[in-house]
């Protein structure tokens, strides 16, 4: 099926795996990506800045086909590395990243200074 957004995002079907915490992992992203559809890794599920930095190299191994990254930003007392998380998705050259939990003006500035979206 041809629409606007598989075109766009290089996919199958226009069917887009949200960031779902606890189940955003690496099997799911590439399962939905070898069905045709956007998987996205949840990286807040990754644990960590580093483990996400694995899990990405992990999903490029496993699939040639394009996935994404969401940020989920939510406000804690003691929030996680964002900023981190952010410049690993810059590094390893994600071009799709999807935000969720809070206005993502602060990201989505970043990141399109970074050439994604």
């Amino acid at each position: 099926m041809k629409t606007r957004v598989t075109e766009i995002l290089g996919i199958e079907h226009p069917v887009i795996c949200g960031g779902m915490t606890g189940v955003g992992t690496v099997d799911m992203t590439v399962a939905v990506s070898e069905a045709g559809g956007l998987g996205l890794l949840t990286a807040l599920t990754c644990g960590s800045v580093e483990q996400m930095k694995k899990d990405i190299e992990e999903i490029r191994r496993k699939t040639s086909k394009p996935f994404g990254v969401n940020l989920t930003i939510l406000p804690a007392i003691q929030p996680p590395d964002y900023e981190g998380y952010a410049q690993a998705i810059i590094d390893a050259g994600i071009k799709i990243v999807e935000t969720a939990g809070n206005n993502p003006k602060k990201w989505v500035t970043l990141f399109k200074k970074s050439r994604i979206g």
